[in-house]
């Protein structure tokens, strides 16, 4: 039996997002009601959601349940929680200002105590460069190290002038410059210049080196000079320190801490050791860190779960230590916080966009001076090392096809969660200039910066989702411009994955609010969320036709209504129970639900992309007694309702045209047109609308569209073929 056909809506005949407008004038579609709704660009819903998946971190998707991710210990965390074991470098050393000084200033040094060089000694790892550069600090009596942050290129610089047998090991301060090096070594022994600051404007030449060999050999003396990889070296050749391997540390460390004789193999053979170990990019300290907790372990479970969290922990710990680092310079910071938003993005947007966080810092902190961003700094692989980063070479999809970028990604996953976190909930005054740069993201015309901008406004809004909101949110989703409420839509569609709390019940709320702002938010957020949280569909679907019920929704507004409401049919595993509740919407005692499952229904079978409506019903739907009988009804209304008849004929021929290219689709049609016709006036519609069809190009008619005819069209006998005149 023919449902009954919905009265005329505000859903009828709802042309396709990007239809052509007419000409003329277009007035606000909201004046006179609020300060309105500009006309402006839209995108389709099925379009969102494939540029929301493409451009979301990885991160987002691995944490939330629905992608097989999992939250620490099976507890719900805040951002700033949970993570994985990273100590990250913010430098800017070499950004440092230091003013003249005559060679006779006052620099402090000292000698450092015996106990603490024999307690390092103990429990040392040289590492593959060691004996080459003690070989050569023996024989030039000065030694440039250089090398990464944290990689241990100090505690080396110690050890090489301890394996020399110097009677002592003085430590120069950092002011110590490299034209004033020579004055500075009037004691025997060994000294060591820790983290020599160096600039374009202050470069460590080899005359410097010169004059301090000659000081070195008349006291009989040694240097070390450490320093990170630096293009300020101007006739100096460095000798690169490479910090050992993180198992020959762990086991160093366990034989100090653990005095008995007990072989330290066992607990290397421990699981989350193990793991530890195999997930590499470990520096000393953090090794020398982890070795505490695995000598503490005594064979219990809590013990055991220790163990388990270090790299948790010890994420933590580092992100809050750099970011309370009082040498990092503003620009760093900005470049890291930028990093982490753009993990595994291409590095021009993480270098660009940082230097405009920059800009919003130095407005914060220094209001009184005019912002300046330096044109030229460190290279890439010099800020990704301080990072702890990497970077590679791939191919990122385009609207023009693969195009080869360089991106740049943390090496361990969850560090721009748990820095982003930190920034938020642990640093609040920086809150100001974090905010106003995520707004400029949100404004940007590019994609990805925009939903780069929602995955980290939905972290923020996990953490702390009232600030969030109040801060980010509602101003992106009652904004007039139409990126800003895609983000505010992507935002919360992406929380709601993180299950940040009660996001589920402000999109229902949303969906019926005073603000046309707010609503297209919400609206679109459901269409977004559904496909990614199938479990979610029902109670979208009801919010949708709560806002249906309400009425008076403007063009623009049923557009993304019908848009939303379609992508529910496309959930694969609730396809069946969608169909079979706009069927009961088809009975709804309000017009405009009615109309909006058929435009919703319409809407979803006009698509021809991959995992389409009608792939699923030629490979599932029409073996299934319950699904096919709901389409076939809904397919019969929506061709029998004068606001939708147009718009079904349209999804008709988009499905005739995927019948000539695939079997099992022409084999479904065959089954279904049957069952679309109840009366004269169906057969006759259908079949004019096969008769008339013609190729995208204007060609002949489809072979395929003949034999649906045929199906349609009763068979007349053919006199000339009939076997009683022969």
């Amino acid at each position: 039996m023919t449902a009954p056909a919905p009265a005329r809506d505000g859903f009828d005949d709802v042309p396709p997002p990007d239809a052509p407008r007419p000409p003329g004038p277009h007035p606000d579609p909201e004046a006179g009601t609020e300060a309105g709704e500009p006309e402006e660009e839209t995108q389709e819903a099925r379009a969102a959601q494939r540029e929301l998946v493409a451009h979301t971190p990885g991160f987002i998707f691995s944490e939330a349940a629905s992608f097989g991710g999992s939250l620490v210990g099976g507890a719900q965390h805040g951002v700033s929680a949970g993570g994985s074991a990273r100590d990250v470098f913010m430098g800017g050393k070499t950004e440092i200002h230091h003013h003249a000084a005559s060679a006779s200033a006052a620099y402090v040094s000292g000698e450092i105590p015996r106990q603490r060089l024999d307690a390092l000694a103990a429990v040392f790892v040289e590492g593959p460069s060691f004996a080459a550069a003690l070989a050569r600090l023996r024989d030039e009596r000065v030694l440039v190290l250089a090398g990464a942050h944290s990689t241990g290129r100090h505690s080396a610089a110690l050890m090489l002038l301890h394996h020399l047998g110097v009677p002592a090991v003085h430590a120069l301060s950092a002011e110590t410059g490299p034209a004033n090096l020579g004055a500075q070594l009037t004691a025997p022994g060994g000294h060591v210049l820790r983290d020599l600051p160096l600039s374009r404007n202050r470069p460590l030449r080899d005359t410097h080196l010169y004059a301090a060999r000659d000081r070195l050999a008349k006291n009989d003396g040694y240097l070390v000079v450490t320093l990170e990889n630096s293009p300020f070296l101007l006739g100096v050749t460095p000798c690169v320190w490479e910090p050992p391997e993180a198992a020959a540390v762990l086991r160093a460390h366990l034989a100090d801490l653990r005095k008995d004789t007990e072989d330290g193999s066992g607990l290397l053979a421990l699981g989350p050791v193990r793991d530890f170990l195999a997930r590499g990019a470990h520096r000393p300290a953090e090794v020398a860190r982890f070795a505490v907790e695995v000598a503490r372990y005594d064979g219990g479970e809590q013990a055991a779960a220790r163990l388990a969290d270090f790299g948790h922990a010890a994420v933590e710990q580092q992100c809050r230590e750099w970011l309370g680092d009082p040498e990092s310079t503003l620009r760093d910071k900005a470049f890291l916080i930028s990093l982490a938003v753009f993990d595994q993005a291409p590095y021009v947007l993480a270098a660009e966009l940082a230097d405009k966080l920059y800009v919003h810092f130095q407005r914060l902190q220094h209001p009184e001076q005019p912002p300046e961003i330096p044109v030229f700094g460190l290279p890439a692989e010099t800020r990704l090392e301080r990072a702890r980063a990497e970077g590679e070479v791939r191919n990122e999809d385009t609207d023009w096809g693969p195009v080869p970028q360089f991106t740049a990604r943390f090496k361990k996953e969850n560090t721009p969660r748990v820095l982003l976190g930190e920034v938020w909930t642990g640093h609040p005054s920086a809150r100001p200039a974090l905010v106003a740069w995520l707004r400029d993201l949100a404004r940007d015309s590019r994609p990805v910066v925009r939903t780069r901008a929602a995955a980290a406004a939905a972290l923020l809004a996990r953490a702390d989702l009232p600030s969030a909101m109040a801060l980010l949110i509602d101003g992106w989703a009652v904004s007039k411009a139409f990126g800003p409420r895609v983000t505010a839509a992507n935002t919360l569609t992406l929380a709601q994955l993180l299950d940040a709390p009660v996001v589920l019940r402000l999109l229902t709320q949303w969906c019926t609010d005073t603000h046309w702002g707010r609503r297209w938010t919400a609206i679109r957020a459901f269409g977004l969320l559904t496909p990614l949280r199938p479990d979610l569909a029902g109670p979208a679907l009801s919010a949708l036709a709560a806002r249906a019920r309400t009425g008076g929704s403007n063009r623009t507004e049923s557009n993304n209504l019908v848009d939303s409401t379609a992508l529910l049919l496309s959930v694969g595993a609730r396809r069946g129970e969608m169909l079979s509740e706009l069927v009961r919407l088809l009975h709804h005692d309000t017009a405009s639900v009615r109309a909006l499952a058929l435009a919703a229904f319409v809407r979803a079978c006009d698509n021809a992309e991959e995992g389409a409506l009608v792939e699923w019903y030629a490979d599932t739907g029409m073996y299934e007694l319950d699904s096919a009988r709901d389409l076939a009804t809904l397919w019969r209304t929506a061709l029998g309702d004068r606001g939708h008849t147009r718009g079904a004929l349209t999804a008709l021929q988009t499905w005739v045209r995927l019948a000539e290219r695939r079997a099992d689709v022409a084999q479904a049609l065959e089954l279904l047109l049957p069952a679309l016709v109840v009366t004269a006036d169906d057969r006759k519609r259908l079949s004019h609308e096969l008769v008339n069809l013609r190729a995208p190009d204007g060609g002949p008619r489809p072979p395929v569209a003949d034999r649906l005819l045929g199906l349609l069209t009763p068979s007349t006998p053919d006199p000339s073929r009939d076997p009683s005149r022969s």
